[in-house]
């Protein structure tokens, strides 16, 4: 049986650590070439290795994506040693964790310009290169629960950006439907990573207040992630796939 993603070329930002980490795993498990980018050159290229002695192929793009010509740059270094990117997994992001009127303003740039600029610049990049190639693709975007609940525990504008990327994800998907490109997201809850183990050092356990009393697996999302990216999703566009186990009040 051919596997599922061959012959797609796929970018995954954030990809380092992490859901990123994850998702750029699974991408490679199923068959797609899978750029691996990021700001840490050395865990870039861990993932790389891990995924090659699997039998896979990756390659390490060092990628700031608050950088706009460093993104063009980045796609243009993909689709030259792999291919025209397909798919694109936005993930890079930035946690604030600070009350909203005590942010500095290089905090307020950070967090916006890494959790929408940044996305957006990706997924106009990568889509202007498939409108011009006459070319189907799927992005998808990484949202968060948090841009549906908050409740004052001190992350106002990452909760602001993560609802800016779903209303991205639905206009875009809009503009890009005559193209064949599908733009959707994901949302998920709370899942056991770097960044929720440095969350939980600060917090505690959160996890005792969820209904089932447990974060997320990475491996979890594999199923959400590889239906948006498949044939399966053909017809699905501008949707946000919540997955956060109940945890999240509705």
């Amino acid at each position: 049986m051919s596997p599922l993603l061959g012959g797609d070329v796929a970018v995954v930002t954030g990809a380092s650590s992490g859901l990123g980490r994850r998702f750029a795993l699974t991408l490679a498990a199923q068959g797609a070439v899978v750029a691996v980018a990021g700001r840490r050159a050395a865990q870039l290229d861990e993932v790389v290795s891990e995924i090659t002695s699997a039998g896979g192929d990756a390659m390490a793009v060092v990628l700031d994506v608050r950088d706009p010509y460093a993104i063009v740059a980045a796609v243009d270094l993909v689709e030259q040693r792999a291919g025209l990117p397909t798919i694109l997994v936005n993930n890079a992001g930035v946690p604030d964790a600070q009350r909203a009127h005590k942010m500095p303003l290089e905090l307020v740039d950070q967090v916006l310009e890494t959790n929408l600029r940044g996305p957006w610049l990706m997924c106009t990049e990568v889509a202007r290169r498939l409108i011009e190639a006459k070319r189907p693709g799927r992005i998808v975007n990484i949202s968060s629960m948090s841009a549906f609940h908050y409740t004052g525990e001190g992350a106002a504008l990452y909760c602001v950006s993560k609802a800016a990327v779903n209303r991205m994800t639905e206009v875009l998907a809009v503009e890009w439907a005559r193209h064949h490109i599908n733009v959707n997201a994901i949302a998920p809850g709370a899942f056991s990573t770097e960044m929720m183990d440095g969350m939980i050092a600060r917090v505690g356990d959160i996890s005792q207040a969820f209904p089932r009393k447990r974060l997320g697996d990475p491996a979890q999302l594999d199923s959400a992630l590889l239906f948006l990216v498949s044939p399966a999703s053909e017809f699905v566009t501008g949707t946000v796939v919540q997955v956060d186990d109940g945890q999240t009040h509705r």
